[in-house]
């Protein structure tokens, strides 16, 4: 899943970082849901699969990087 409104690039790197951040929650004894804790996501019972996880990370991650003109 790749967004539209996003840089293809921002959106690589953000899905790499997110996939990082993951595989270390998963090596110390983590679930999923620890993962999106980490960045005050919501917890629901669908977040049960570290690829949801991982797309849900990288959305807000590229949310955050866009900047708007003034």
């Amino acid at each position: 899943m790749t967004p539209n409104n996003v840089n293809p690039v921002q959106w690589q790197q953000s899905v790499g970082y997110a996939r990082s951040v993951c595989a270390r929650v998963f090596r110390d004894g983590g679930k999923p849901a620890d993962a999106l804790a980490a960045f005050d996501l919501d917890v629901t019972a669908t977040s049960t699969d570290w690829s949801i996880v991982v797309d849900r990370i990288a959305t807000q991650i590229s949310k955050s990087q866009v900047r708007r003109a003034a």
